[in-house]
């Protein structure tokens, strides 16, 4: 059974059973049957159809924002996923033909023509977090099925209502049932499934080791895998940086959906002529916050998805300040906290022996230290696990180019922070994952290359 505990109240918000091994399987062969015919269909045809299903999620969009709160926690006040939601979409149809155009080459007197043209996997699995559930399931959705694939999407258990949702808009947009088919599978189902060779492509977005269990499953099959795993994004601040869009936008990108971002912030390098402005900046935007239920409009932060994510931030935070760490935020300010609902912190006298700036937090703290220059800035963006984005802050775009290749990361922000362009390959590296969603890479990895050299008799 797959149980949503809402993190609101503690109640029990959704219960669907799981499929059986047998359904399971059963499943997959519909998908399998199906995807001939779909990829058979005209690409305008398939662009039209998923763009009338995504349109549909958006008229869905007044019963959607507060089951969002109910199921992770997001207050109401900011609307919900569909503005990213449909962006998305929108862009990778525009390039679809584009991107999925056979490469013809010069074909020579001896050649009737030699060409690649782009193939779909066949059946894609998408295993969605529930952290941003519809556009990080959209992300792969809308590109597979463009492309000719067939799509399963199985959810976190902690989002299970968005999957149907997204069936249902798209079942009513024409898409046939088995074409798109939103499963609920347990994980042991899920990784023999991925052993049995069921899919072409499996797309999973998730911590480190549900990436392990992917690629362990997946062994000795050479299914492809594109994986979105941990973070541990950071901001870099210099000299020459306009200070008050630096401290709104960093503060912001560590705090917003109570630090639940794939791409967050959560450590902070300031220059040091800037570090004290910069802190107090910081802190003066965070005591503006306010916790609490997330079903009330000005409440700006909610509780964490499950209780354990916030006490394991709670542990990183009090380890650190016994470690020496100054916390700057005082409790007295949000009488709230307690269980999942978390009040934020900003963490000064840090240091890289402190989890809270090695480990993934995923929650609302971040930690700030000055740094003496781009050398030693660089040092310690690099000194992590992870690498999925990084957010510099200057005036100077050559000197952000030249620190930018010098970062193991998968996105290099000016000025920016903690948004997914989709027309940027989102990527990542080390313990972060593999492989590229959206842009045209996303299009070639949802897809196989298929060489055509017909020669003349």
């Amino acid at each position: 059974m797959i149980r949503c505990i809402s993190p609101v109240d503690g109640s029990v918000y959704a219960e669907r059973p799981t499929l059986s091994a047998a359904d399971a399987g059963a499943a997959v062969e519909r998908a399998r049957v199906a995807q001939s015919v779909w990829a058979a269909r005209p690409l305008a045809e398939r662009i039209e159809l998923v763009l009338d299903g995504v349109a549909r999620v958006g008229a869905m969009n007044d019963e959607i924002v507060p089951e969002l709160a109910w199921q992770m926690g997001r207050p109401i006040r900011y609307g919900g996923e569909f503005g990213g939601f449909d962006e998305r979409a929108q862009y990778m149809a525009r390039i679809a033909g584009e991107s999925l155009a056979p490469m013809v080459l010069e074909p020579g007197d001896d050649f009737f023509g030699r060409m690649i043209k782009r193939v779909p996997h066949g059946v894609v699995l998408v295993v969605a977090p529930w952290n941003y559930p519809y556009m990080t399931a959209i992300n792969t959705v809308a590109p597979a099925l463009i492309a000719g694939n067939t799509v399963m999407l199985k959810h976190a258990s902690q989002t299970p209502l968005v999957g149907e949702r997204m069936a249902s808009a798209f079942h009513a947009a024409g898409i046939p049932d088995d074409v798109f088919q939103n499963v609920f599978l347990d994980h042991q189902t899920t990784s023999d499934l991925i052993a049995a060779r069921s899919f072409g492509f499996v797309n999973f977005t998730g911590s480190v080791a549900g990436g392990k269990a992917m690629e362990t499953a997946a062994s000795g099959t050479f299914t492809g895998l594109g994986l979105e795993l941990g973070g541990k994004d950071p901001g870099y601040v210099m000299e020459d940086a306009n200070l008050e869009a630096a401290a709104a936008t960093l503060i912001d990108g560590a705090m917003f959906n109570s630090g639940q971002c794939c791409c967050g912030i959560e450590r902070i390098y300031v220059a040091e002529s800037l570090f004290d402005a910069f802190v107090d900046k910081a802190v003066s935007i965070v005591e503006g916050f306010k916790l609490g239920n997330p079903l009330e409009q000005e409440t700006t932060l909610g509780p964490m998805a499950q209780e354990r994510f916030a006490d394991l931030v709670r542990a990183q935070t009090s380890e650190a300040v016994m470690a020496g760490a100054k916390a700057l935020i005082d409790p007295k300010s949000f009488p709230e906290d307690g269980g999942a609902y978390l009040m934020p912190q900003i963490l000064t006298d840090v240091d890289h022996s402190m989890r809270v700036m090695r480990e993934e937090s995923f929650g609302p703290v971040v930690g700030i230290m000055p740094v003496k220059n781009d050398s030693e800035a660089i040092r310690l963006m690099n000194d992590s696990d992870y690498g999925l984005t990084c957010s510099l802050w200057s005036s100077d775009p050559e000197r952000a180019e030249h620190i930018g290749d010098a970062i193991e990361t998968g996105t290099v922000f000016l000025n920016r922070a903690d948004y997914l362009d989709p027309g940027l390959c989102w990527t990542g590296c080390k313990d972060t994952g593999r492989g590229g969603g959206l842009s045209v890479i996303g299009y070639h990895n949802l897809t196989r290359p298929k060489s055509y050299h017909f020669k003349k008799a």
